[in-house]
C-alpha cells in the first residue's frame, strides 16, 4: 500500500487516527505496531514475517550486548547476519547472473536465484543496524519492551521509503510523545503538500519518462531526449521527497518528529553540497556507521579519498543490484573526490571554504557568476547521473546520451509529448524544487508548511492541492513509486 492511494486516504488513515486518539495512551504504541505491520502486510503479505524475524534478531542482540557485554565479535556477527538477509533478497541474483555470464559455455553455470525484492528491505535494515550499534556504542540502552522495537523498525509512515530513522533520534519519542494542535497540523500540511508533489507533478513526469524510454533511444529526437532526462531528475526528486514529506507529516500527526530528508538539492553548489540536501538521511547513516568508522577525514588525503569511493560505491550499492547503480555511485564519488582535491589544492589545509551563496559579500557581480557556475556546474553532474541511475544497462546510458549529442534520424519527437499541459507542469516543477520555496523564505522567513498556523488562503491552496490529488487518483492516474524497488 502506498499513500498516495484512495484506499489509504479514505479508509486506513482515518481509521489509524480515529483508533490512536480514542484509544488509552499505554495502548498506542501496540496499536500503531498492529496497525503498521497491516500496512505493510497489505502489499507484502509473504515478507512480514522476515521483517518479523529481523526485529527479533536485532532486539536479541540488542540485548546481549548490553548483558554479555560490547564485544565486537557479538556485534560482527549481527551485522554479518542483517546483511547476509539484505544480500540475499537483493543481490543474489545479481551476482548469480554476473558469475554465469563469466562462465557462460564452461558448463559450470550456477542456477539462477529467483527471489523476489521485499519492499523496504534496505531501509529497516539499515535502521535495525543503526540501533544495535548504538548499543554496542553505548549511545542508547537496549530496547527490552518488543512492542517499542517492532514499532520502531515497522512504523508504517517510514517503512518502506524512509527516511531512514536512527535509534538514537527517536528512542525519547518511542517511550514518550504529544500531539499538539499545532503539530498535528503541520503534519496535515507537509503531508497533503508531499501528495501534491507525488501526485500532480512526479507521476505526470514519470509516464512522459516511461513512454520515451520505452522507445530505442536512437529514434528519439535529440531534444525529446534532453526533455527526457530532465523531467526524470524533476520526477525523482518530487516522487522521492514527496514520499518523504508525506512521511514527515504522517509522524506528526501521532506525536513523532522525523529529520529532514531533503533540503532543495537541486539549489546546491558542488556535489558535495548536493549530498548535504539529498536523502539526507541515507548519506548520513553512512556518515555515522562508515565514514567515520574507516578514518574519515582524519588520517590523510590518500584514506580520505579511499574512505569517500568506499562510502560512495556502497551508496550505488544500497540503491539497486546492478552495474548502472555501481556505476552511479562511483560517478558521484569521483566528483566528491575531485572537488576535495581541488579545494585542497587551492586553500593548502584541506579545509572546505564557505560557500559562495553563504558569504555576505555573494551579491557582487563576480561572486554571483562563481555561484552560478558552481550551480550549473552542480546540475549538470547531477542531471547526466541520473541518465545512468534510470537506465538498465551502462550501454544503454551511452546511448542515450550518445544520442542527445550526435545527429541521427528520428521519429519520435517533442511535438508527441510537450503540450500545454507538460509545458505548465515542467514550469511549477522548475519553479518547485528551490526557486518558489527560496522567494517564499525570503517573504515570509519560513518554509512551506514551516509550522502549525495557516490562514484562509493558505487553507483554500492546501484544500486545491488536496482536491486536484484526489481527483487524479480516482481517475487512475499512471502512480509508479521509483524508491519501491531498493
Amino acid at each position: 500500500m502506498v499513500f498516495s492511494s484512495v484506499i489509504f486516504l479514505w479508509v486506513l488513515l482515518p481509521v489509524i487516527l480515529g483508533c490512536y486518539y480514542l484509544s488509552p495512551r499505554p495502548f498506542r504504541n501496540g496499536l500503531l505496531m498492529v496497525f503498521s505491520l497491516f500496512f505493510y502486510a497489505w502489499g507484502e503479505p509473504t515478507y512480514i514475517l522476515l521483517m518479523v524475524v529481523s526485529v527479533l534478531l536485532n532486539y536479541v542482540f540488542g540485548i546481549l550486548l548490553e548483558t554479555v557485554g560490547k564485544k565486537k565479535s557479538l556485534l560482527a556477527l549481527c551485522v554479518a547476519l542483517n546483511l547476509l538477509i539484505l544480500g540475499y533478497f537483493k543481490y543474489s541474483g545479481f551476482l548469480v547472473e554476473t558469475l554465469n555470464h563469466f562462465l557462460a559455455g564452461s558448463g559450470r553455470e550456477l542456477p539462477a536465484v529467483e527471489a523476489a525484492l521485499p519492499i523496504g528491505i534496505s531501509f529497516y535494515t539499515f535502521q535495525a543496524l543503526s540501533y544495535v550499534v548504538d548499543v554496542y556504542r553505548g549511545e542508547n540502552k537496549a530496547q527490552r519492551n518488543l512492542v517499542n522495537m517492532m514499532l520502531y523498525i515497522s512504523f508504517f509512515p517510514q517503512l518502506i521509503a524512509g527516511p531512514i530513522v536512527k535509534y538514537h533520534d527517536i528512542e525519547r519519542q518511542i517511550e514518550n510523545r504529544t500531539v499538539t494542535v499545532d503539530g498535528f497540523s503541520y503534519g496535515v500540511k507537509r503531508f497533503i503538500f508531499g501528495l501534491g508533489k507525488k501526485v500532480i507533478l512526479a507521476n505526470s513526469f514519470a509516464e512522459v519518462v516511461d513512454a520515451v524510454r520505452g522507445y530505442p533511444a536512437g529514434t528519439v529526437s535529440a531534444p525529446l531526449l534532453w526533455l527526457t532526462a530532465l523531467l526524470y531528475m524533476l520526477q525523482i526528486y518530487f516522487d522521492f521527497s514527496g514520499y518523504s514529506d508525506m512521511a514527515i507529516g504522517l509522524g506528526r500527526m501521532f506525536g513523532f518528529t522525523f529529520n529532514e530528508n531533503f533540503l532543495l538539492p537541486y539549489t546546491a553548489v558542488s556535489v558535495r553540497d548536493f549530498w548535504r540536501k539529498w536523502h539526507i538521511s541515507l548519506s548520513g547513516w553512512f556518515r555515522e556507521y562508515v565514514y567515520i568508522p574507516l578514518g574519515g577525514s582524519r588520517k590523510g588525503t590518500v584514506r580520505t579519498y579511499r574512505n569517500l569511493g568506499i562510502v560512495f560505491l556502497l551508496t550505488g550499492i544500497w540503491h539497486g543490484a546492478g552495474w548502472t547503480f555501481l556505476f552511479w555511485g562511483l560517478y558521484h564519488g569521483f566528483f566528491l573526490i575531485l572537488e576535495r582535491a581541488l579545494t585542497e589544492l587551492g586553500t593548502g589545509n584541506g579545509r572546505q571554504p564557505q560557500s559562495v551563496k553563504e558569504r555576505s559579500d555573494c551579491g557582487q557581480p563576480g561572486h554571483l557568476v562563481r555561484w552560478l557556475s558552481a550551480h550549473l556546474y552542480t546540475l549538470l553532474v547531477v542531471y547526466f547521473g541520473w541518465i545512468f541511475f534510470r537506465a538498465d544497462t551502462i550501454g544503454a546510458a551511452v546511448e542515450f546520451i550518445r544520442n542527445m549529442f550526435l545527429p541521427h534520424a528520428a521519429v519520435i519527437t517533442m511535438e508527441r509529448f510537450l503540450d500545454r499541459k507538460l509545458l505548465f507542469l515542467l514550469l511549477t516543477g522548475l519553479g518547485a524544487c528551490g526557486p518558489v520555496q527560496w522567494l517564499w523564505k525570503k517573504w515570509k522567513g519560513c518554509g512551506f508548511a514551516a509550522d502549525g498556523e495557516i490562514s484562509l488562503p493558505a487553507m483554500a491552496g492546501y484544500l486545491l492541492v488536496l482536491w486536484g490529488s484526489l481527483l487524479l487518483l480516482v481517475n487512475n492516474t499512471y502512480n509508479p513509486f521509483i524508491y519501491f524497488r531498493f
